[in-house]
């Protein structure tokens, strides 16, 4: 098959998960005058495009999804923790000497990895907060309304009030009024039926994309080059992964919104290089812990609860959140689940929603030689440069982890019982929250990649998008500030680019 491809669009962009879609959408808003195109590499999964697959309502057409969504070769696991609908670096993400980053992933699919995320969407306190971005707040309201974001879909779980009253009783004490134990903010819709509905690209694509006649989405379609002119960006080069053919496409402006990892390896096989590009790399370092929540009773059925069957959340799940702090330096994310991820001892079943997963994660010190470099003698299973992680907890780092370990289990013993003797440390990698590579900073001084509304120094017309934007140690879920940051982007383009006239 043959597709037609545009010989010049007025706005290109690269990757259509939640980051993408989101330039889309307020592009689609506040530009109509404007042709838009957005290329993704990986196959369009359902419709509407960009849905999240735990809405897909048969098992065996999401399980299809999440394997067309796992690249063209999928690296075998090897004893990693490879998630359903993502693959795994397949070598290259450990170095002799070096910690590395063994569980790093991603996804190939229109939505990205907004199509299998947990859609936790806290926002940023204290020094996680990026200081120098105007009117951040708004634009966090702004991304909390693109995606959907509730806190309180899951107030009726029958332990939820409980589970945060015991938390709060441990770990309120110092803290702000925001700061304090609370429902976690997420990107989903509960229904009247009982019914949960994820966020995926779709939510933020919405019909104001989808009905914009100059937006069009072009599936399996790798965009292998950003063409520079005159130090402007002026285009892309994309392969039609259908046929193999190449096409060179004109642009105005280019949005690159791939991912932390893939965002760097394109502007470095386009010879955009400058010298933070790959660099201040970080993922947030995980501790899991589960408990049995103490002197609870089962509750009896009422309103609320799902149907049971396919990828329905009951109303036993709750999320709850113990946000970040300087002086508590750690994000917590409690959830409650339907089931015991290991065997209990006992004849007594245990209450759905009395089991509660406990994860807590770590901001990295952030360091110039974590990175992700690349090879222009290897490619990679689409035909890019190679990638090589370099990376190494610090002594920082590792006192972090062990306070996190602590502070879980304080937040386990006020809870219940543990089901383990002691938390576990996922192997790096595991958040997949990968950050810093693409960050943006105030000046163009060598320790960042693009400015405070996500232009590239020294390529005007070219913006990058995703969680490798994000500049600070972050602990919680990146995803609200990302989409924040490229709503700043987005409106940069819709009030920089000349009125259209076709």
């Amino acid at each position: 098959m043959t597709r037609d491809f545009p010989a010049h669009v007025d706005v290109a962009v690269v990757g259509s998960g939640p980051c993408g879609a989101a330039y889309a959408r307020i592009l689609s808003e506040q530009r109509p005058d404007l042709d838009l195109a957005t290329f993704e590499t990986g196959p369009l999964l359902a419709d509407p495009p960009g849905l999240h697959v735990k809405n897909i309502t048969d098992d065996a057409e999401r399980r299809r999804a999440q394997l067309r969504s796992q690249g063209p070769s999928p690296a075998p696991a090897d004893g990693r923790l490879a998630r359903p609908g993502t693959f795994l670096l397949a070598d290259g993400y450990q170095n002799p000497g070096e910690d590395g980053l063994p569980n790093a992933a991603m996804s190939s699919n229109v939505g990205g990895m907004g199509a299998h995320w947990t859609a936790a969407c806290p926002r940023p306190g204290d020094s996680e907060r990026i200081p120098f971005v105007p009117g951040l707040d708004e634009l966090l309201t702004e991304a909390e309304g693109l995606l959907g974001v509730d806190a309180h879909a899951f107030d009726d779980a029958p332990f939820a009030a409980e589970v945060r009253k015991r938390l709060a009783a441990a770990l309120d004490a110092g803290r702000r009024d925001d700061r304090r134990v609370q429902p976690m903010p997420l990107a989903v819709r509960r229904h009247g039926d009982g019914r949960v509905t994820w966020s995926g690209a779709d939510v933020v694509f919405g019909e104001e994309t989808r009905a914009n006649p100059r937006h069009t989405l072009f599936p399996e379609a790798l965009v292998t080059r950003v063409l520079v002119e005159e130090g402007r960006a002026a285009g892309v080069v994309v392969r039609d992964l259908g046929d193999g053919s190449e096409h060179r496409i004109r642009a105005d402006r280019v949005v690159v919104a791939a991912d932390a990892l893939r965002t760097p390896q394109l502007l470095w096989a386009s010879g955009i290089r400058p010298p933070a590009l790959g660099r201040y790399l970080n993922d947030q370092h995980q501790i899991v812990y589960a408990v049995r929540l103490r002197d609870v009773r089962i509750p009896s059925a009422g309103p609320g609860t799902g149907s049971g069957h396919g990828p329905d959340i009951t109303r036993h799940s709750g999320v709850s959140w113990v946000p970040y702090t300087d002086d508590e330096p750690f994000h917590g994310q409690v959830m409650q689940l339907d089931a015991s991820p290991v065997a209990l001892t006992g004849d007594e079943a245990p209450a759905p929603g009395s089991i509660v997963g406990l994860g807590w994660f770590c901001p990295k010190d952030l360091r110039p030689d974590d990175r992700v470099a690349f090879d222009d003698t290897r490619q990679d299973a689409y035909g890019m440069p190679a990638m090589r992680i370099h990376y190494r907890l610090t002594d920082l780092d590792r006192a972090r982890l062990d306070r996190a370990r602590t502070a879980v289990q304080r937040a386990a013993e006020a809870l219940g019982d543990p089901l383990d003797d002691t938390p576990r440390t996922l192997a790096l990698g595991a958040s997949l929250h990968y950050q810093g590579t693409v960050r943006m900073g105030t000046d163009n001084d060598g320790t960042s990649v693009c400015d405070s509304a996500c232009e590239v120094w020294e390529v005007p017309g070219l913006h990058v998008a995703g969680n490798g934007v994000i500049p600070t140690a972050t602990a919680c879920n990146p995803t609200l500030t990302s989409v924040a940051l490229a709503i700043a982007g987005a409106r940069r383009i819709a009030r920089t680019l000349p009125i259209q006239r076709h």
